[in-house]
């Protein structure tokens, strides 16, 4: 089995995690699973560009982007190139897609996995954008070029949640799945649940760097929305938009109404739905009181859960963390070893 030879459009958190892994493990992957991967390109807006079909060391990027660097202090054939050319021309398998997006455009991310995906590489992608906005049109073009679209890291970082409900519950006949799909807002409700007002939550928030400046996408619940389209669309079959959620954030809840909930053997988490009836799949995010003894009230921190409701096995629930350089890193890896499997590479 040849190498999968690797295209990486961003260097940012989530690649540098992904090399880190490749460095440490990739001796590691490849004799246990048969799975060379070998980086011959990386594009980065801010770090700039290198191709080299021979191979890129992932250590020696690593340390050409350590304290602010440039890709520019790393030996290479060509350089300069952007992330449309860099997918054009590369010499590669599969592109792994970690640049910038939004769940409103999707882009610039929608235009490079379409753009890979028509040239015939498989994609790997922590984007929620293109997913949760054109899955049915990625899905279609991936379909008739014979290629992969893996995105495990677009819901819980590296927690397996799409594989757990794509592959492993496959068949099980999944009617319900809810979570608790990020950890920013998980955070904030663990602390006004303790007695900190909105506003001292946030902060904390941010000072841990849980939040963003501009918090909207995390307490509004956009980005639990995002989410949620995307596991509807890919577990259950569905087609739906965002705009098909019923979305409500946090902003208006208050630690009063935390204390009520704990009052009433209750907890207050925010709480993605989606839910089969017949042929109709629905998708909500909305504060949701739960029992206590509920597998997903005791998720603390900034951890994620999803907790599938199966016709077969009832109840599965899978905990992990929802983001973290490594972690969103290892997604990647399991893409990877995805796409390893259907060539023929040994499991």
């Amino acid at each position: 089995m040849s190498a999968l030879r690797l295209a990486m459009i961003g260097f940012g958190t989530v690649g540098q995690g992904f090399a880190q892994i490749l460095a440490d493990r990739g001796v590691e992957l490849q004799t246990r699973y048969g799975l060379e991967v070998r980086i011959v390109a990386v594009a980065d807006l801010q770090r700039g560009s290198v191709h080299d079909p021979a191979g890129l060391d992932p250590r020696r990027l690593l340390e050409a982007v350590k304290g602010g660097g440039s890709l520019d202090a790393t030996t290479a054939p060509e350089r300069g190139w952007d992330a449309l050319e860099t997918i054009a021309r590369a010499d590669a398998d599969v592109v792994a897609e970690l640049a910038f997006t939004d769940l409103t455009s999707g882009e610039p991310a929608l235009t490079h996995v379409r753009a890979a995906l028509e040239r015939g590489l498989h994609v790997i992608t922590t984007n929620k954008g293109p997913v949760a906005l054109a899955w049915t049109e990625l899905d279609r073009i991936a379909a008739q070029h014979g290629v992969r679209l893996e995105a495990e890291g677009t819901v819980m970082s590296g927690t397996p949640a799409l594989h757990l409900g794509t592959e492993l519950l496959a068949g099980a006949g999944v009617q319900r799945i809810e979570g608790i799909l990020n950890g920013t807002t998980n955070y904030m409700l663990g602390r006004m649940e303790a007695g900190a007002s909105f506003e001292s939550a946030l902060a904390e928030a941010q000072a841990e760097g849980y939040a963003e400046a501009d918090p909207s996408g995390d307490v509004e619940g956009i980005d639990a929305a995002g989410k949620v389209v995307i596991l509807a669309n890919r577990v259950m079959g569905a087609q739906l938009r965002m705009s098909d959620v019923k979305r409500e954030g946090i902003t208006r809840l208050t630690p009063d109404d935390l204390a009520a909930a704990r009052a009433d053997g209750e907890r207050l988490k925010l709480i993605g739905r989606i839910e089969r009836d017949g042929s109709t799949v629905r998708a909500s995010v909305a504060p949701r009181r739960i029992r206590e003894d509920h597998p997903l009230a005791g998720v603390s921190g900034a951890m994620n859960a999803v907790a599938y409701t199966t016709e077969l096995l009832g109840e599965v629930t899978l905990t992990g963390p929802g983001a973290g350089r490594l972690a969103t890193g290892y997604a990647l890896t399991l893409d990877l070893l995805a796409i390893h499997r259907s060539r023929g590479g040994r499991s």
